[in-house]
């Protein structure tokens, strides 16, 4: 039999295809090998929080909030019973104003009229003291001739000293009564005045408490208590997601840990909005490894060391990436060095 010959342009089209796919497997294999343009990471969109809670203890009366509302700095959120503290501040009001009378009379000094009836009181004991010596001396002359007791001439002789005793006693309230109080004593006034005062503006200060503020912009995340729970500095009321400090928490592997630094510009993406791409950068790296945590979803082995990154987001997009929502971060390998001052921010805000 005669064998059959392949024809040659056959030949020519598999010897054609071969090359091609050869060079086609070297271009790949080559490209493979070429350094990665691009750093994708996965982590979590993470938001500051505020724990809000009254300062004082009482019962809620008030609540304005409720979760997912948007506050603003300075709005009222919840108040507390007022009865109790409006109480307790009329109580330290009336105490610093009476101590606030009696540091006035001490400093004021004697009044005239006091000073004027400490003097007729010298004068009346003057006069005492006069008559009871005159008829001390008249009866002590009696006796020798019997016209008098020795009795009676030493009853006046005690009354005379008696009076005497009361002048002087009448001259040193007279002195008093010029000098005016101690200086001991309104210095101690004083100091009594200090402390009602001061607790005057504890009582205040708790009154003014009782109001429940938003420090900052922000939502409303959770509402704790209710109209009628008992509040303390230790029981949050609110829990706060602040607008600004918006940023994805994630995790680069050590062997990329030389391709990012500080104020590389970055991109942000969700499942929820894949056509939107936030802008951000490189604000945190953390000086210390860790194991992958569970929550992180890598190609590499979960017990290879990571260390965490934060990205920033540049325009607040508080109603689209929410806390704990899953997020693609793209980091540019290109970025040149010396673009960026090192630790820069390049949305122009901190």
């Amino acid at each position: 039999m005669e064998q059959r010959r392949i024809p040659r342009v056959v030949l020519l089209v598999l010897a054609t295809l071969l090359i091609v796919g050869l060079a086609s497997w070297f271009w790949g294999l080559m490209r493979s090998h070429k350094a990665p343009t691009e750093l994708v990471l996965y982590g979590n969109v993470d938001i500051r929080q505020v724990e809000l809670a009254f300062n004082g203890q009482e019962r809620i009366a008030t609540m304005s909030a409720r979760e997912g509302e948007r506050v603003h700095k300075g709005q009222l959120l919840a108040t507390l019973d007022r009865q109790r503290l409006e109480y307790t501040v009329a109580q330290a009001k009336a105490q610093a104003a009476a101590q606030q009378e009696i540091v006035a009379r001490l400093e004021a000094g004697s009044r005239p009229e006091e000073i004027r009836q400490a003097k007729s009181a010298v004068q009346a004991a003057e006069a005492d003291a006069n008559i009871a010596e005159r008829t001390a001396r008249r009866l002590a002359s009696l006796v020798a001739s019997s016209a008098v007791s020795r009795q009676q001439a030493d009853e006046a002789a005690a009354s005379a000293k008696l009076t005497k005793a009361r002048l002087q006693e009448a001259r040193e309230a007279l002195k008093l009564a010029l000098a005016g109080p101690r200086q001991e004593d309104i210095a101690a006034a004083k100091a009594t005045l200090q402390a009602y005062e001061a607790a005057l503006g504890l009582a205040e200060k708790q009154l003014t408490d009782a109001n429940l503020y938003a420090p900052v912009d922000g939502i409303i995340q959770d509402r704790l208590l209710e109209p009628g729970d008992m509040a303390s500095p230790s029981r949050p009321v609110y829990t706060v997601a602040l607008d600004e400090s918006l940023w994805v928490r994630t995790y680069v592997s050590v062997p990329d840990l030389g391709k990012v630094r500080l104020g590389m510009a970055a991109l942000v993406s969700t499942d929820s909005y894949p056509a939107k791409r936030y802008r951000g950068w490189v604000g945190y790296i953390s000086p210390t490894s860790e194991f992958t945590p569970k929550a992180v979803e890598t190609t590499e082995v979960r017990t290879s060391l990571v260390h965490q990154l934060r990205v920033y987001i540049c325009d607040g997009q508080g109603d689209e990436l929410r806390l704990g929502m899953p997020a693609t971060v793209s980091i540019p390998l290109t970025q040149a060095d010396s673009s960026r001052p090192l630790g820069a921010n390049p949305c122009g805000k901190q």
